[in-house]
């Protein structure tokens, strides 16, 4: 890949953001472009990899919080003022796709600390590469919840897209699905918003290359 094609890269984000509008990725800045380009260097110590794993993820879970719907408040102040707020909508709830999503779990729980967290096992036949659902565990009413569906590689889109599917088989739905992304792939995002135009992505790139190597990096199993 040449310069050229190298910059004409760095505009899918744009570009896809564009056609899809309920694609959302991070405004760039430089803090997130050395986040990015610490992930993807191959001579990024395992310790590194973490950490900085876990900053990025920290950014990209605070948006996606804002997506959530939120409602009007007054409280009292302890000098006996009123003030009016905001507070979120009783009903939010977590799912990670196992096991990279489980990399997200914590991020969330360092902003919501008791908010439900539900999993999602999928897997892929290795020769015809079809995703099929092994496990799900959820809330019991998540049918009545906002979802913030945690998976931080999406390369191809089968897997969320599948895992999407059991959650509006379960009820959830497709406008109250949020998937919480690092990076993904243009063909990622056609295959997951084509399908469900409805439903948000978040995240922090688009680009052709995804960065394959972060589960792991990130479990250390690699």
């Amino acid at each position: 890949m040449d310069n050229h094609d190298i910059q004409i890269n760095y505009n899918f984000n744009n570009e896809y953001c564009k056609k899809y509008k309920s694609l959302c990725v991070l405004d760039s800045n430089d803090q997130i472009k050395e986040l990015q380009t610490i992930l993807r260097d191959k001579n990024t110590s395992r310790s590194d990899f973490k950490f900085y794993s876990d900053r990025l993820i920290r950014l990209v879970i605070e948006d996606s919080l804002n997506q959530l719907p939120f409602t009007d408040c007054k409280v009292v102040t302890p000098t006996g003022a009123t003030y009016d707020g905001l507070k979120y909508k009783s009903g939010n709830c977590g799912v990670s796709i196992v096991r990279s999503g489980e990399s997200m779990e914590q991020g969330l729980r360092d902003c919501c600390r008791s908010i439900r967290i539900g999993k999602i096992l999928v897997e892929s036949d290795a020769d015809t590469h079809e995703a099929r659902v092994v496990y799900a565990r959820f809330p019991e009413d998540i049918s009545q919840r906002h979802v913030l569906l945690m998976y931080p590689i999406m390369s191809t889109g089968n897997t969320v897209s599948k895992a999407v599917n059991v959650l509006k088989e379960h009820g959830v739905r497709e406008e109250c699905v949020i998937l919480s992304n690092l990076f993904c792939t243009p063909q990622a995002v056609q295959t997951v918003l084509d399908s469900y135009p409805k439903m948000k992505i978040l995240t922090s790139e688009v680009h052709p290359v995804a960065p394959n190597h972060f589960g792991q990096r990130y479990f250390g199993t690699d």
